[in-house]
């Protein structure tokens, strides 16, 4: 009994230990940059991690130099409507695929899981000839349609979340009259909230930090995003400028990180609910 004990304590240890080095090396280079934003200078080497005189004269510059609040504004109109339109579409598509039996469900859940599979980029050719076609390069609406576009094939997660909601409770609402629409959005989205909010928040999340279809879609230095537009920024400077860069990704980080403490609850419901409701 005691051998075993210590063997446990042990795991235990070893266990407790490994999560310590991950933290550390998660935590360390973020509160570097922190740090880096409120140090005096320009320099991205420093002999200490604390600097020895703050200032917030790097935030200030960064909004005087550059269009940044015009950046900020067009991630969060181009992140909003993402989440809107792609929590709508999954949501929809999940729901279908979970309570309802047609011909060629299965077949059409495959295809879709299969395309799901292929990297993004591959398809950025021919999506960028279809933007030029429709006249659409450099503006928000090509960012929010094709962040929107490819939302179904997520619908996995959605779909087991609903497979664990009882179907008497939807036959009893049938049966007293309920329409399709009506068990829809007075019984499966009340009882989804952890779910759509998981959804919301990574499609939202998604779109905010995207740099590579962005950079690839916006040229206007008036329409960039935050990602396109601090890349741009230090493209040529970046040893020069990295104090500025450090101060611009600490208020990328800010909406972020302030979702994620306020939604943290229903993250947590949202992926353990399947599990316990199973």
């Amino acid at each position: 009994m005691k051998s075993k004990r210590v063997r446990t304590f042990s795991k235990l240890t070893l266990g407790y230990l490994g999560l310590l080095i991950i933290a550390a090396g998660c935590i360390y280079p973020a509160l570097w940059v922190v740090m880096s934003s409120l140090r005096q200078g320009t320099a991205l080497y420093s002999e200490s991690l604390i600097p020895s005189v703050f200032t917030l004269e790097h935030y200030r510059e960064l909004f005087e130099r550059y269009p940044y609040g015009q950046w900020f504004l067009n991630t969060l109109k181009i992140s909003f409507f993402t989440m809107v339109l792609t929590t709508i579409i999954v949501t929809l598509t999940g729901y279908v695929f979970s309570k309802f039996r047609f011909y060629g469900r299965r077949q059409l859940m495959l295809g879709l899981l299969v395309i799901g599979m292929f990297p993004g980029f591959m398809s950025m050719i021919a999506i960028y000839i279809l933007l030029l076609q429709l006249k659409l390069l450099d503006t928000h609406l090509a960012l929010i349609l094709v962040y929107s576009s490819g939302a179904s094939m997520g619908f996995l997660y959605v779909k087991s979340f609903f497979d664990t909601i009882p179907a008497s409770l939807l036959d009893a609402a049938k049966i007293d009259g309920a329409s399709h629409w009506i068990v829809f959005s007075r019984i499966m989205l009340p009882l989804s909230k952890p779910m759509l909010v998981f959804v919301a928040l990574t499609s939202f999340s998604g779109g905010f930090v995207d740099f590579i279809f962005a950079n690839m879609v916006l040229s206007d230095n008036s329409k960039l995003t935050l990602a396109v537009g601090l890349f741009k920024m230090v493209k040529i400077k970046f040893a020069t400028e990295f104090t500025l860069f450090a101060a611009g990704c600490v208020l990328v980080a800010i909406p972020i990180t302030a979702l994620f403490i306020f939604l943290q609850r229903y993250l947590v419901e949202g992926l353990t609910a399947g599990a316990e409701k199973g």
